[in-house]
């Protein structure tokens, strides 16, 4: 890791460090496809383990829909991504809620096994009331979810740089560079596209990094 990422990280892990709302700080790491979040989040995750706090990070994979939905609008279809692809509806009453003001903390650790498309129900586990909990995934700052978060950190990258991270990590599952390019130009860059029209997540987050460069990352807003 550079040391411009670490001094990034760093700064975001002692602000978040210092945040207290009284239950399990719900942390969202959001961006377009390809931008890094999961690397981040799992590198912020080890920042915050440096502080006194307890640290949880959700696999994003295990919140997603079951493939029949996912794909009900056609495997290639933008708007089916954007609207099919995770349960957030899952996310927002099985952990979100519970883990917000006068919540349970008892939460849900995944509700689909995304190899083998199987539902889960009952795999929980219990967050103290100081913990920071993680979650990143595209999309996270929609209507339905925006107010449940106490913090949304969003990686700003450029669409070019975007989409070469993402053909190179996810090449071979698609059949290739031409059907990789062709898939995340018409569903997965699509789905990014009305999202970023549809809800502005860049100016709505309170936590934005300059992610063009992983290795340079820059904060552009920390609120």
């Amino acid at each position: 890791m550079t040391p411009q990422r670490a001094d990034v990280l760093r700064r975001i892990a002692d602000h978040l460090g210092a945040m207290r709302p009284g239950h399990p700080l719900r942390v969202g790491v959001d961006g377009v496809c390809g931008v890094g979040k999961s690397t981040f989040a799992r590198d912020l995750a080890a920042a915050m383990g440096q502080t006194d706090r307890p640290v949880v990070h959700l696999d994003s994979d295990a919140f997603h829909h079951v493939r029949e939905r996912r794909r009900r609008q056609g495997h290639l279809s933008g708007r089916g991504y954007y609207e099919d692809a995770y349960d957030f509806d899952a996310l927002a009453d099985r952990v979100l809620r519970p883990l917000g003001p006068g919540g349970t903390r008892t939460y849900a650790v995944r509700v689909l096994d995304f190899a083998s498309d199987a539902v889960i129900a009952d795999e929980t586990a219990h967050a103290s009331g100081d913990a920071v909990v993680i979650f990143d995934a595209t999309f996270l700052q929609r209507d339905e979810l925006r107010d449940l978060w106490d913090a949304v950190v969003y990686l700003h990258a450029d669409e070019d740089a975007a989409l070469a991270r993402a053909l190179a990590r996810d090449m071979t599952a698609l059949g290739g560079e031409e059907s990789a390019r062709a898939a995340y130009e018409s569903r997965y860059a699509a789905a990014c596209r009305i999202y970023l029209d549809e809800q502005d997540p860049r100016r709505r987050a309170s936590i934005v990094v300059e992610h063009t460069d992983p290795d340079r990352p820059q904060v552009e807003r920390l609120t």
